[in-house]
């Protein structure tokens, strides 16, 4: 696919992506939920006990002011709810009481402790399970990002990717945790206080109601500006990230340059986006909290207004005007908490819907086309037939001449590219930087696919391997050699689960790193700094064979990988490796000819194209572009000896 057609498919994901809402993103948790059932259900079922507990309180209230009051019968206006909800201390009411009032009390105390242990079961168990369920992403996630291809992280800056994984994902937890805990207090709250209320006074219960209407489009309303912006919010904090990665992976070239203070206005621009773009947020979310408290304070108003006339009148209780006027307090949190609800919502629709684009992207390199059945192990032979080869993520130039905006074809990187090495032979590269040298070696590994039928491994398309069988085969030490923050054994053993301390300081001598290593305080089990920063370039090569060696692999690619170390060191190293590439296919890619000279052919890759192919003897005797780098290099070895 070109890069023109890249983008357009971008642009329509991305306008797809826009369509869909942050409740329809959302989801997409639906399976991550089902996977806690039981939890769940307890969860609804302490939350449904901490709501009905909560209930009887304000029964409590409204029974202890009638008994103050003198009213002969409490709460007359419920009738029969009242003997079914408070039936077991109706016996101890007598009207202007003191015991009356002291056993209410102690009810009140006891029914407070109870929706306190409710309360926290709720909270222990719900927001337990969201933390639960954000393992299960986080999982989720990493399995995802470490099977896609190079090409997905060319596309997708690490910055955003490590926003996307942290920071949205923190949103969607609260979605799972407080959004849903809240939203079952919401709605048990306000069912079973409705219900009551209505109960006591249907007219009182409509002057409550009025306001919701005006709640219901305030919260759809603001409901929307907050998704879109907190989506945008997002997108700018990922931009931010990426750059502050970007500066801290690169500080020592930053201060190198001196270019501290242009980095630092350079951050300012996506920091200040960042910022306004949250103000915005707040300056709805400040719209959004006053406007509703202004229609509960409304509702509070006409309640006391149309209830004081109602118990001047003897309509109701002055209790049930009390237990009434309870049960609205006891709104309020719900109503607030709706709105509290509603942001952590629509910003989890928006962080999901980042997280989606995750957990829906597929691996172009995969298994689709693998033989099934019984696969033999890998010999080594390779063979490339008539390859030519573009990177999918270069850009398209547009074709001025058509004047129409038609992107040109992509710049091919190798052309026609026929070669054959058989199973157990060193092959060397050699050739100018950007010749292709490095492409060959990561096509060989599948890091890209090569276009169908143009490579082989022992005979057989590479599609057809399976990508565990034929990564394990081969042992490659990239250019850019990276080390984990982990100690420099676990370094050497990485991807060998069962290596052996003799197999790791063999592997370390074969590389010559051995005696540097036990010049260490720690010696094998010396922390390696982020990025092999403690070690030099040419000790981080060394670990990087070594790590290649110890996995006994069929087919070795070493690109460039002696280029840090000197020619002495060099020789060393291929002295001890030679009994080592005698017994596997190995790729050997090179600027020096004195790493590739004893190779069993030599090819020369001068733009993507093979120039030259044969022996060493073979090149130096055709005097062309081999001829000449030997020529160079023999002359640089007598001027460093003069």
């Amino acid at each position: 696919m070109s890069a023109a057609a890249d983008i357009l498919a971008g642009s329509a994901a991305k306008a797809a992506q826009k369509r869909v809402s942050g409740w329809a993103q959302l989801t997409r948790l639906l399976p991550y939920v089902r996977r806690h059932t039981g939890e769940v259900l307890v969860g609804m079922l302490t939350q449904a006990g901490m709501g009905i507990t909560g209930t009887l309180l304000p029964l409590i209230i409204g029974v202890l002011v009638d008994c103050i009051k003198g009213a002969e019968v409490p709460l007359a206006q419920l009738g029969r709810l009242t003997q079914i909800s408070l039936g077991f201390l109706l016996p101890y009411y007598h009207a202007r009481n003191a015991q009356t009032i002291a056993v209410f009390c102690l009810a009140l105390i006891v029914i407070c402790a109870i929706q306190g242990i409710f309360s926290y079961w709720t909270r222990q168990i719900l927001i337990g399970l969201s933390r639960d369920i954000e393992y299960d992403l986080r999982n989720d996630l990493l399995n995802k990002l470490v099977v896609m291809e190079p090409e997905f992280y060319v596309r997708n800056r690490t910055g955003e990717l490590m926003s996307r994984c942290t920071n949205d994902l923190n949103s969607v937890r609260m979605v799972l945790g407080p959004g849903i805990m809240y939203s079952a207090n919401t709605f048990a709250t306000m069912l079973l206080a409705v219900v009551l209320m209505f109960w006591i006074s249907t007219r009182l219960s409509f002057y409550v109601l009025l306001p919701v209407p005006v709640v219901a489009i305030a919260v759809w309303i603001f409901g929307q500006q907050i998704h879109a912006l907190y989506g945008k919010i997002q997108a700018s904090l990922a931009v931010l990230s990426a750059k502050a990665q970007e500066n801290l992976a690169g500080v020592r070239v930053v201060r190198a340059y001196g270019q501290e203070h242009a980095e630092i206005r350079g951050f300012d621009a996506p920091n200040r986006e960042y910022i306004d773009r949250n103000l915005r947020l707040i300056y709805f979310w400040s719209l959004f909290m006053p406007l509703l408290q202004m229609l509960i304070g409304l509702a509070f108003v006409l309640v006391l207004w149309q209830g004081g006339r109602l118990v001047i009148l003897s309509r109701i209780t002055l209790g049930e005007l009390i237990a009434f006027y309870t049960f609205m307090t006891r709104l309020i949190f719900p109503m607030v908490a709706l709105g509290f609800v509603t942001n952590i919502f629509q910003r989890g629709g928006a962080s999901m819907g980042r997280l989606n684009y995750i957990l829906d992207s597929e691996p172009k390199i995969n298994d689709s086309e693998a033989a099934r059945g019984k696969i033999t192990g890998i010999r080594g032979e390779i063979e490339f037939r008539n390859l030519t080869f573009t990177y999918p993520t270069q850009r398209s130039d547009i074709d001025e001449t058509k004047g129409n905006g038609t992107p040109a074809l992509n710049k091919a990187v190798l052309h026609d590219i026929s070669l054959h090495v058989p199973a157990g032979s060193i092959l060397a590269i050699v050739g100018p930087t950007g010749s292709g040298k490095s492409t060959l070696a990561v096509l060989i590994a599948r890091l890209w696919d090569a276009p169908r039928g143009t490579l082989l491994i022992d005979g057989r398309p590479i599609r057809e391997w399976p990508l565990e069988t034929l990564r394990r085969a081969v042992g490659y030490v990239p250019q850019d050699t990276f080390l984990f923050s982990e100690t420099l054994r676990e370094n050497l053993a990485f991807g060998v689960d069962d290596a052996t301390d003799q197999q790791i300081r063999e592997a370390a001598e074969v590389a010559s790193i051995a005696a540097e290593i036990d010049e260490f305080p720690a010696k094998f089990d010396t922390m390696v700094g982020e990025r092999g920063i403690t070690l030099s370039g040419g000790q981080k090569q060394r670990m990087a064979i070594a790590r290649a060696v110890i996995r006994d692999p069929k087919i070795l690619i070493l690109d460039d990988s002696l280029s840090s170390v000197d020619t002495g060191t060099e020789e060393r190293i291929l002295r001890r490796l030679e009994s080592i590439l005698r017994q596997r296919t190995t790729v050997l890619i090179s600027h020096r000819v004195s790493t590739v000279q004893h190779a069993d052919q030599i090819v020369v890759l001068r733009d993507g194209r093979i120039v030259e192919r044969g022996t060493h003897s073979e090149l130096l005797a055709r005097g062309g572009y081999y001829a000449d780098l030997h020529q160079k290099q023999l002359l640089e070895e007598e001027l460093e000896r003069e």
